[in-house]
């Protein structure tokens, strides 16, 4: 059987902020939204709090008058965050979360035809018996996926398809599809396991039990780590050692059940020497990787996102002895991703004639395992 994961960077539609060439470009969007989430949920407007939020929602060009910005839309439900007074600037007169019903989202954009195509194509291309799948909008918005594009491609469709809404309101999912006689037997959802620091997770640990073709039981934990594009980075590098620690623990408790063949899969956002995946990666695992296991196929690339550098090895699937060991066979498809300035550091598709063609900035892993 062939086991697969792949960051698909969202199939029909994208936050807006998340769609600049550079983390730079949509971080202050991203920091901003974050933060006026955060604002809104006092329970007391304090001076100091309104001033914040109309300090922040000024600088999105649109959001204080209309309501609306290239980025940023306030929605207001029951009644108005803001007052717009006649020739006067605009004030907060609520005193409270209990004072209206409204959120901030940010707003969408549809993904190009040709790259969402370019992703059926990547996938048709791994033919994979379990795909992992890294920022899918929704499970309706995978259904359609599988169902609509992956034919219109020459790529199979799926027998089975699954995601958990997790805990990232921008629609950046994980989820499972199978096919063949790989089926999904179990779910569990860890969108609510929560520490001494708050919630975990950033999206979701989902847990997959899955009966191979053989009989066998294959558990998978999808994850998808706190992003270093979004945040202060030590933040950030705490977030994803929490999640690591969380996913270690998850993992050691199923390995003392009773299951053998067990894989982390999915974009950890953080390279292997970090100290934030000690956890799985140092500290008594007895975790491999598919990119350090001795029948990985590679490119001479060490890394799995943009060019491929060492600091872009992000995506992961990190198995148990048990599983590692009936590994016969693991590689990289990068053909999806629009590497250097003009598309020339490696082969990619070829209806791939722009960086907005590509199918994702991350190369798909896969691995194939005799079980």
């Amino acid at each position: 059987m062939r086991l697969s994961t792949f960051n698909v960077e969202n199939m029909f539609q994208r936050a807006r902020a998340m769609n600049r060439e550079t983390w730079a470009e949509e971080r202050l969007a991203l920091e901003d939204y974050s933060r006026l989430s955060t604002l809104i949920q006092e329970p007391e407007y304090t001076e100091a709090v309104k001033t914040e939020l109309l300090q922040i929602m000024a600088r999105h060009d649109g959001l204080l008058t209309a309501g609306k910005s290239e980025f940023l839309r306030l929605r207001d439900i029951r009644g108005k965050l803001l007052y717009r007074p006649r020739n006067k600037p605009v004030e907060i007169r609520v005193s409270g979360r209990r004072d209206w019903i409204g959120w901030f989202e940010l707003e969408r954009e549809p993904v190009k035809e040709t790259a969402t195509e370019n992703t059926g194509r990547i996938i048709g291309l791994l033919d994979t018996d379990i795909l992992c799948v890294v920022e899918a909008e929704d499970r309706t918005g995978l259904k359609r996926f599988n169902a609509d594009v992956l034919p219109t491609v020459d790529a199979h469709s799926f027998d089975q398809v699954m995601l958990i809404d997790g805990n990232d309101d921008r629609g950046i999912d994980v989820g499972i599809m199978t096919r063949r006689d790989h089926r999904i037997i179990q779910i569990r959802s860890h969108v609510d396991d929560v520490d001494d620091k708050g919630i975990i997770f950033s999206r979701d640990c989902a847990e997959y039990e899955v009966k191979t073709a053989q009989g066998n039981r294959l558990l998978l934990l999808v994850n998808h780590f706190k992003s270093k594009g979004n945040g202060k980075s030590f933040e950030t590098a705490v977030k994803r050692r929490r999640q690591a620690g969380r996913v270690r623990e998850i993992y050691s408790d199923r390995i003392n059940e009773g299951f053998e063949y067990i894989a982390i899969a999915g974009d950890l956002n953080e390279v292997p020497s970090a100290s934030p995946l000690d956890p799985l990666l140092r500290q008594g695992s007895d975790l491999t990787d598919v990119m350090v296991h001795p029948r990985f196929l590679g490119d001479e690339r060490p890394g799995t996102f943009g060019n491929g550098t060492k600091s872009g090895k992000l995506d992961y699937v990190l198995m148990s002895p048990k599983l590692s060991a009936k590994v016969t066979r693991g590689g990289i498809e990068r053909r999806g991703v629009w590497g250097g300035r003009n598309g020339t550091l490696f082969p990619h598709l070829p209806t791939i004639q722009a960086a907005e063609d590509a199918a994702s900035d991350h190369a798909a892993l896969w691995v194939e395992i005799d079980i």
